[in-house]
């Protein structure tokens, strides 16, 4: 059976669709730079760089020194990680 996000619409389809289609990381950098802020941005980064160093075992406290992300956010990605859809380490996987 296939994975349904709760956050399926037209629109989301869309946007991911666009996202697909990005070929190199200039690309990545003109596309998200149009279409979120630089706090979004921001934000996402962190989030990412949070999961990867919660796969790697890192404790809430070292992640909180290397990211300057809150125990909030931590604990929010790693409910995600434990609980989510698998986004997280989906990629994390692809990616070694």
């Amino acid at each position: 059976m296939a994975y349904k996000s709760r956050l399926e619409s037209k629109n989301m389809d869309l946007l991911f669709d666009a996202i697909l289609k990005l070929e190199n990381l200039e690309d990545c950098y003109r596309f998200f730079e149009d279409i979120c802020t630089i706090n979004e941005l921001t934000a996402l980064s962190q989030r990412w760089e949070v999961a990867r160093l919660l796969e790697e075992g890192k404790t809430y406290n070292e992640i909180e020194k290397i990211t300057k992300a809150s125990t909030a956010t931590i604990s929010r990605v790693n409910k995600s990680l434990n609980y989510g859809a698998d986004g997280y380490k989906n990629i994390i996987e692809k990616l070694k």
